[in-house]
Parts: structure tokens; C-alpha cells; sequence
């Protein structure tokens, strides 16, 4: 897949501000400062499509991009201690919201930092995706932090940690693009299946 002019298209609050897209959507999701926005800008080709920040949480909304082929929703991160009770229960509602029409998501990234085992947030967004039996991959991030050996390792641990095999966790780097070969691959059958499934 090439990617050649992705665009901000909206951002979402609230259930009734989500968009219905009448082409593949796909979720991305994870832990605060998981580096959700960067990996985003790396496929994209774009260094300020989505907007980064040192501080986690700051992703607060369903932020809507067109990608060309297929529609990606970057959703709150989770987890982030430093926000009040009520913050957290918008966050979780949006997010449950988000996820109660799943017939309308064709697949789910679900970012990890590949340096640390998953936490308890991690295993419980990857239960809730296999109970719902919504199809999700999920990336390893951060792998630029890391050397090859040391990947290795990390790989078997958030597999583990996951209760995945080893050969569904991608590791990637938007530092220096690492894995953007192999998840562009990984578009190209997520958009087929769904226009396949959608005749």
C-alpha cells in the first residue's frame, strides 16, 4: 500500500459525533503515550498529521483521519493516572461507546511499548477485542529503543504477556520507521477483506 496525502478529517466527543465512513475503519488504540500520534504520523509520511506531546493524555477525543484506502480512529489513550475520576470515566465511556459498533470496525491496532510487559490494561483491552471478536494486530512500539537480540526477547514477553504468538506482535519504531514495511503490508489485507466482506 501506498500512502500519499492523509488528512485530518474530524474530531469526536461524544457518540453521536462519531463518523460512519463508507470505507475500511480502523482503530488505533493503546495505553497513554504509548506513541499512538507518532506511529500515525510515520504512515502517514507527515510529522504533524496527528499531534504528539511529551505529556500523556492528551488524546482525549476519536480523532478521525482519512488515510486514501481506509478511515483511522485514534482513540484515548487508557491508564493515565494523572487525570481525575470523572476524566477517566469520559474516556472509558467514549471508548466503550466507540467499541459497541464493532460490525462498523474492520480492524484494531493495539499499540504496546515493546520495552515493558503488557499491564492489566493491556490483557484487558485484548480479552474485551477476543470477546467481541473483533480482529486486531498488535504493535510493539518503541523498538528503536532496543537492539535485535533485545527484541527478540521483548517479543516472546508482550506475546506472553498478551496470551498471543509471537508472530502477531509487530515491533515498530517511528523514530526510524522499522516495521512501517510490514504494517503497510498488513494494510493491504485488512482494506481487501474488508471490501471482500463488504460485497
Amino acid at each position: 500500500m501506498i500512502i500519499k496525502n492523509a488528512t485530518f478529517i474530524t474530531s469526536a466527543a461524544s457518540k453521536r459525533q462519531f463518523i460512519e465512513p463508507n470505507k475500511p475503519k480502523i482503530a488505533v488504540c493503546g495505553k497513554s503515550n504509548v506513541g499512538k500520534s507518532s506511529l500515525i504520523n510515520r504512515l502517514a509520511g507527515q510529522n504533524k498529521l496527528a499531534k504528539t506531546s511529551a505529556a500523556p493524555g492528551r488524546t482525549r477525543l476519536v480523532n478521525y483521519f482519512d488515510f486514501g484506502e481506509f478511515i483511522l480512529a485514534d482513540l484515548p489513550g487508557y491508564g493515565y493516572a494523572k487525570v481525575s475520576k470523572a476524566e477517566k470515566d469520559k474516556w472509558t465511556k467514549t471508548l466503550d461507546d466507540f467499541f459497541a459498533d464493532k460490525e462498523s470496525i474492520s480492524h484494531v491496532f493495539l499499540l504496546v511499548d515493546i520495552r515493558h510487559e503488557p499491564g492489566e490494561l493491556d490483557r484487558q483491552m485484548t480479552e474485551y477485542l477476543h470477546f467481541h471478536t473483533i480482529p486486531f494486530s498488535a504493535i510493539a512500539t518503541k523498538s528503536d529503543k532496543l537492539s535485535r537480540a533485545q527484541q527478540k526477547a521483548a517479543v516472546r514477553i508482550v506475546a506472553a504477556g498478551l496470551k498471543l504468538g509471537e508472530g502477531n506482535i509487530l515491533p515498530f519504531s517511528s523514530q526510524t520507521g522499522a516495521g512501517k514495511d510490514e504494517l503497510l503490508s498488513l494494510l493491504d489485507v485488512i482494506v481487501e477483506r474488508a471490501k471482500a466482506e463488504s460485497l
